[in-house]
């Protein structure tokens, strides 16, 4: 059936796709931070690990959520590494660093994701796409604060 929503089909496409990014993203940064769940060390193993944990849990309900909202614009989400690994920002880990050095990693991740959930706010904001808008804020604000944390850890 044809999507009737009051956005126009480019304007659909155009969010839709920045949603694609804002996806590969979080998703990346979803298996980045529980690789260092996982691998993390140190004298600050317990608090790196829980909050690591609570994390990459809010990583992953967000995953749903981002891509629940590229199917209710009437475009399919990516979904394979191979999607992913082409969209996203984020640079995968390829070693196991020391726990600050994952701190600042996931730091550069949290802030990643902010700045592209901010360059599809023009394009959602033109469209009157409140629904995006409010998710993007959402996404916004939860990554800007987890940045703040882990910045917080390092300082």
């Amino acid at each position: 059936m044809k999507i009737n929503i009051g956005i126009e089909e480019d304007q659909r496409k155009a969010i839709a796709h920045g949603l694609s990014v804002l996806l590969a993203d979080t998703y990346t940064l979803y298996l980045k931070t529980h690789n260092y769940h996982w691998n993390v060390t140190g004298p600050m193993f317990q608090t790196l690990h829980t909050l690591f944990e609570t994390h990459y849990n809010e990583l992953a309900l967000a995953v749903d959520e981002i891509a629940e909202r590229i199917r209710a614009l009437g475009e399919f989400a990516p979904g394979s590494y191979k999607e992913y690994a082409k969209l996203t920002s984020i640079k995968e880990a390829d070693t196991i660093p020391s726990a600050e050095d994952m701190i600042k990693d996931l730091v550069k991740g949290q802030e990643a994701i902010a700045k592209t959930a901010r360059s599809i706010v023009p394009v959602a904001d033109a469209a009157s796409d409140e629904v995006t808008l409010d998710l993007l804020t959402q996404r916004m604000t939860v990554h800007e604060k987890n940045a703040w944390m882990l910045r917080s850890l390092v300082a």
